[in-house]
């Protein structure tokens, strides 16, 4: 139900942190892209970060289009009439075999997503929210399956996958606003638009339509049509613990487009760039690393003048 967040946008998921201890899942996206960002003349940090925002586009995108193409263009009449979703509904019922692929997609990529967010990603400020979304949003889909709420689980996927396509898309136009020393303004113009369509289709996907159509489904319309339906009260506690997640990162939007408004910031870009123990360490050593070469840049001027000597303004070699 959506991973959002490097938050390269100021919502969520990491940079890798440890190379060694990728997964062979987690190598993939970084073999083939990383060549990629590396032949674009990125700047090293946006070289670390944008294949996994690469990966990560390429796989929400195929995930909501899959769930569009269920919802849309099939006899599925869930996001138009959520509550048939709990009309033939029957304990131990047939899941549809197109769903059931849904399911397995996704519900593999959200164990992964646990693992990744504890021991890959950086460590943020949001990363502990993180790990129960993605511990929530596992249980939503496993439970969703064993108890045969698949229909309105199709749905729930389907409200939260657009807003990480946005989310990555603007990551990776902020990634290639600057390539090889050069700035390029379509990529401004595009990371702008997709920071604006971001917060615009968050509020309206996951703040207005999943608490119209599947809050309502769930916690009335599912008791209309079946007044004694099993784990109503765990199944729908999920659900509103999913929607407090989602309205906390909302306040996150508005921090970032309050501080646009005011001109505390130019550029979209991470609100918690260097928030949490990771993150101030790195910027120490930077810090350290640039006084350094401050350091030995004034020791060779100094080397280089020793037998020098100055008069009337012009440095002249000593001669014995």
């Amino acid at each position: 139900m959506g991973k959002d967040k490097e938050r390269g946008f100021g919502f969520s998921s990491g940079t890798v942190a440890h190379g060694s201890s990728l997964s062979p899942a987690a190598r993939v996206p970084l073999a083939l892209w990383k060549p990629f960002a590396q032949w674009c003349c990125l700047q090293p940090k946006d070289t670390a970060k944008m294949p996994e925002s690469a990966w990560k586009l390429v796989f929400y995108t195929m995930s909501w289009s899959y769930s569009t193409y269920l919802l849309f263009f099939t006899n599925y009449t869930f996001f138009h009439d959520p509550p048939s979703a709990f009309y033939d509904w029957k304990s131990g019922m047939t899941v549809p075999t197109d769903i059931a692929i849904a399911y397995l997609i996704q519900g593999s990529f959200y164990g992964h997503s646990i693992y990744a967010t504890v021991y890959m990603d950086d460590w943020r400020k949001d990363s502990t929210v993180m790990v129960v979304h993605h511990v929530v949003t596992l249980a939503l889909i496993t439970f969703s399956y064993a108890f045969r709420f698949h229909s309105i689980g199709l749905l729930v996927l389907f409200l939260h996958d657009i807003n990480d396509i946005q989310l990555e898309f603007t990551k990776l136009n902020v990634y290639f606003k600057t390539r090889g020393g050069d700035y390029y303004l379509i990529h401004d113009i595009l990371s702008n638009m997709g920071s604006v369509s971001f917060s615009i289709t968050w509020f309206w996907f996951r703040l207005y339509w999943f608490p119209l159509k599947v809050l309502y489904a769930t916690c009335v319309s599912s008791l209309q049509s079946v007044p004694n339906i099993p784990f109503y009260f765990f199944f729908n506690s999920l659900l509103l613990t999913l929607l407090c997640m989602n309205i906390y990162w909302f306040l996150f939007i508005v921090a970032f487009v309050a501080k646009v408004l005011t001109g505390q910031m130019k550029d979209v870009k991470d609100l918690r760039e260097y928030e949490g123990e990771e993150g101030a360490q790195r910027a120490a050593a930077l810090l350290m690393a640039q006084q350094r070469l401050q350091s030995e840049d004034a020791g060779h001027l100094n080397n280089s003048a020793e037998g020098k000597h100055v008069q009337n303004g012009i440095t002249k070699e000593k001669h014995l």
